[in-house]
């Protein structure tokens, strides 16, 4: 399927590595995502809520289904979350920029789980919105 079909089916999206931390991309992105219509929920193994946004400490205890789910832990941490995923089966496991571990991914995909790594889903977002608008024929988007 590709990124922006994915992006436009999606309701829920688990942010894994969600941190309260100033400045950190797991935070923004979240708020992002919640803020264009997404149901976000995060992941970290203390906090509880974030700007509005219910925590979790596993993916395994996140209610109701998961369409996608975003990673924001160092490569080397990946295959600490595989199993979690492959039980929760989420329609994509989303590895964000600078995160690739194929050897780690490799179960999830071949469950049938789609597997995007080594993109940002907000800038995978920002690009799917404009090339979804339409052009008039002035030439200005409408």
């Amino acid at each position: 399927m590709e990124i922006c079909e994915l992006l436009k089916s999606a309701k829920h999206i688990c942010v894994v590595g969600i941190s309260d931390k100033p400045g950190r991309d797991s935070g923004r992105i979240a708020l992002m995502l919640k803020k264009e219509g997404y149901h976000v929920t995060g992941i970290h193994p203390t906090l509880t809520e974030f700007a509005g946004i219910k925590v979790y400490p596993s993916l395994t205890d996140v209610p109701g289904d998961i369409d996608i789910v975003d990673v924001f832990m160092n490569s080397s941490r990946i295959p600490q979350i595989i199993e979690d995923v492959l039980t929760v089966k989420p329609k994509t496991l989303w590895l964000q920029q600078g995160i690739r571990n194929d050897e780690a991914v490799a179960p999830v995909a071949e469950s049938g789980i789609n597997v995007i790594q080594d993109r940002c889903i907000a800038i995978e977002y920002r690009f799917c919105s404009v090339t979804n608008k339409t052009v008039d024929n002035s030439g200005t988007t409408a």
